[in-house]
């Protein structure tokens, strides 16, 4: 068994269990801004703040079994795969989006929160958008 393909299985292992939480993280966000209530919203500030660092790790090591893939790929293939520096693109948005979930976290933490459930509900959807791009990129690998 190649190194290539332990560190692709993991790297696709890790994002599956990262997606799993970033999907789940900005439900409780339309949760909690929908609630009135002191004792579900104690409940909730506390599923989302363990839920997001849980999940952390797991985006940490998609990047590091990302970049051990490339890596193992090879300088002239990187060079060479368009597609990837766009999926690349994508996938530091996510980062970022991902960063952005513990400033959320922070306000609803502190009582701060001042977005409606709606923009939770489209902030939901857009790292739904962002995987299938990135999906599609990696299987298709277009010449861009």
């Amino acid at each position: 068994m190649s190194a290539l393909l332990i560190y692709k299985t993991l790297h696709i292992f890790f994002m599956i269990a990262w997606f799993a939480g970033i999907f789940y993280l900005p439900r409780l966000f339309v949760y909690h801004a929908m609630s009135e209530e002191r004792a579900c919203n104690s409940m909730l500030k506390v599923m989302e703040r363990r839920l997001l660092f849980f999940v952390t790790p797991f985006a940490v090591l998609t990047a590091v079994f990302g970049v051990l893939t490339i890596v193992e790929y090879g300088r002239d293939w990187f060079k060479y795969s368009m597609w990837l520096h766009y999926k690349l693109v994508l996938v530091i948005i996510l980062y970022l989006y991902h960063g952005y979930c513990f400033k959320l976290l922070a306000d609803f933490k502190h009582d701060r929160n001042t977005k409606s459930d709606r923009f939770y509900r489209i902030f939901n959807e857009l790292p739904v958008i962002a995987l299938l791009i990135i999906v599609a990129l990696a299987v298709i690998k277009p010449s861009l």
